[in-house]
C-alpha cells in the first residue's frame, strides 16, 4: 500500500487552500490523512479526568488529567506501563465514556485475561460497545497507515479516551525519522477532537532513564516514569510525576505495586539519603514500629513509676497532715483545760474572799 498526494486545484465558490494532502487507499477506500497545525489553535478544556488510579489522582491535585490533554507513561519492560492504561481506559467506561485501546504488543483477549489479574474486567465495556480494542502487530502496516487506521477508527467510533500501547513498538528502528512527525500529526489530530490520549513508551535504557525511547516527550502535556530497582535480591518499581503541565503536582517518588484489587501508589521510606522500596521498606516499617512500641512500653513504666511516687507523696501528706491535726487537737485541749483551771482558780479565790470577809463581820 503507497502514500500518495493530492492537492485542490479548483473549488468554485469556495475559498480553499493549496496544500498536498497524503492520503492512502485502503479497505475504506480513501482516507486523506491529518497534517500538523503549525498555529497550535487547538481549544483547551479546564476539566479533569480520573486516571482510574487513586492515589495518581491525588498526586495531580486530587483531580486526574486535564480532559484532551496527551498523557505518557514511560518505563522499562514489566514495569507496569500497560496497567496503567488499563486503569485509565476502565475509568473512562465507567463514566460512560467509549475508549479505544491500540495494543501492539498483546491480543485484545490477552489483554483482557491478564488485566482480570489486577481486578480489572474490560469484558463487559466491550460487550457493552463502550471499548474498542484494536489490536495488530506494530509490522503490519507503515508508519502512515497506522496513523491512518488510528484517525479512521476514532473517526468512526468517536471514543472521549485513547490508549496507545506502547507507540514505541510502532517503527522497529529507535531512531526512524518519521515517528515523531507521525504522533505529533496524530497528537493533533486527537487533542483537536478533545480526546484525552495516554501513550506508553519503552524507556532508552543507560544511564539516563528519564528518556523516552522515541523521543516525543516535548509534545506531552504530562509525563510519568516507571522504574524497576533491583536491591536486596529483589525488583520492585517506582513511580513519579516528570512533569505535568498547568497543574500542580506532587515531586514525591511511589512504590508502584499490582494486587488484586488493581495498582496502588505506596509511601516510599526516605531517609539517610537512601529509599527503600520493597521488602526493605517493609522490614523498616516494622524496625520503626518496635521501636515506636519500645518507647511507648518506656512512657507507660515511667507514668506508672509517677503514679506510684505521686502515691507516696499523697500518703506521706496525709500522715502529715494527721499529725498536724492530732497537735492540734492535744494544744486546744491543753488550751480548753488551762481555761477550765483558771475558771476554777478565779472562782475558789472569789469564794476564799467571801469567806474572809464575813469573818471580821
Amino acid at each position: 500500500m503507497s502514500t500518495r498526494r493530492m492537492r485542490v486545484v479548483k473549488y468554485r465558490g469556495s475559498i480553499h487552500g493549496t496544500n498536498e494532502y497524503p492520503f492512502l487507499i485502503g479497505e475504506r477506500g480513501i482516507s486523506v490523512m491529518p497534517v500538523t497545525s503549525m498555529r497550535l489553535a487547538h481549544a483547551v478544556s479546564s476539566q479533569r479526568v480520573s486516571s482510574g488510579i487513586p492515589r495518581l489522582d491525588q498526586m495531580l491535585g486530587g483531580k486526574g488529567f486535564y480532559r484532551g490533554s496527551s498523557v505518557l507513561v514511560s518505563g522499562s519492560p514489566g514495569s507496569g506501563k500497560t496497567s496503567v492504561g488499563a486503569h485509565f481506559a476502565e475509568a473512562a467506561c465507567r463514566r460512560g465514556e467509549r475508549c479505544v485501546i491500540f495494543a501492539y504488543e498483546e491480543s485484545a483477549s490477552q489483554v483482557i485475561r491478564n488485566m482480570r489479574s489486577l481486578g480489572l474486567d474490560l469484558a463487559p465495556w466491550v460487550q457493552q460497545g463502550l471499548l474498542e480494542i484494536h489490536a495488530t502487530r506494530p509490522t503490519l502496516y507503515g508508519l502512515e497507515m497506522h496513523l491512518v487506521t488510528m484517525h479512521d477508527l476514532v473517526e468512526q467510533f468517536r471514543p472521549a479516551v485513547v490508549v496507545v500501547d506502547p507507540i514505541s513498538n510502532l517503527t522497529l528502528r529507535s531512531d526512524d525519522l518519521e515517528l515523531k512527525p507521525t504522533l505529533m500529526r496524530l497528537i493533533d489530530s486527537l487533542k483537536t477532537r478533545h480526546v484525552t490520549t495516554l501513550f506508553t513508551s519503552l524507556t532508552a535504557g543507560g544511564a539516563n532513564l528519564e528518556e523516552s525511547q522515541v523521543g516525543v516527550s516535548s509534545l506531552m502535556d504530562t509525563w510519568l516514569l516507571l522504574r524497576n530497582i533491583e536491591n536486596n535480591g529483589e525488583k520492585t518499581r517506582t513511580f513519579y510525576i516528570l512533569k505535568s503541565r498547568g497543574m500542580a503536582h506532587s515531586n514525591q517518588v511511589r512504590e508502584f505495586v499490582m494486587t488484586g484489587q488493581g495498582v496502588d501508589l505506596l509511601d516510599v521510606y526516605v531517609g539517610g539519603g537512601s529509599v527503600l522500596t520493597g521488602t526493605a521498606r517493609v522490614a523498616q516499617e516494622a524496625r520503626e514500629r518496635a521501636a515506636t512500641a519500645l518507647r511507648q512500653r518506656e512512657h507507660a513504666l515511667n507514668l506508672r513509676r509517677l503514679a506510684r511516687k505521686r502515691k507516696a507523696i499523697e500518703a506521706q501528706i496525709a500522715a502529715l497532715q494527721a499529725d498536724v491535726e492530732a497537735e492540734e487537737e492535744e494544744i486546744k485541749s491543753s488550751v480548753a483545760e488551762e481555761a477550765v483551771q483558771g475558771q476554777t482558780a478565779a472562782a475558789g479565790r472569789r469564794k476564799m474572799s467571801q469567806l474572809r470577809g464575813g469573818g471580821r463581820s
